[in-house]
């Protein structure tokens, strides 16, 4: 799974973020720049970095070895949770995993290297791993 090496703040503070700031389309990172086809998404979630390897998983087993995979997003942010059966209060969790905060129009991962119907399959198989609803997109 994919988390950073180092972090500066263990804990970041809950974004305040209104539903209009979330759906705001991205604008960096929403071409096709290295592949051929990419996987575009269509609404704003959390990405946990378990579930960019999952999606990772179901494209390469799906389009084999000739074919070469981008990773267009790196999961940075600490994502905290208390443990079980602990009371409310006393302080914020302990960091559980990290996430990437995706938002409309992010190219998430590239394909290249196979025909168009084994990419566009691929990228398909790989959005039903995702929390957010995903479109493939050719360069």
């Amino acid at each position: 799974m994919l988390f950073p090496k180092k972090v500066k703040h263990r804990k970041w503070q809950s974004a305040r973020l209104s539903v209009a700031k979330l759906n705001r389309p991205e604008t960096r990172g929403i071409k096709v720049s290295f592949g051929a086809f990419g996987l575009k998404a269509e609404t704003p979630a959390r990405v946990m970095s378990n579930q960019i390897e999952s999606a990772r998983r179901a494209m390469t087993r799906y389009a084999g070895k000739t074919a070469k995979i981008w990773i267009r997003i790196f999961p940075d942010r600490p994502v905290t949770q208390k443990a079980a059966e602990v009371p409310m209060g006393k302080g914020k969790g302990d960091p559980k995993g990290y996430c990437f905060e995706v938002r409309p129009g992010r190219v998430l991962f590239e394909i290249d290297g196979v025909t168009e119907e084994v990419a566009r399959e691929a990228l398909r198989k790989a959005g039903t791993k995702l929390p957010v609803k995903t479109r493939v997109v050719a360069r």
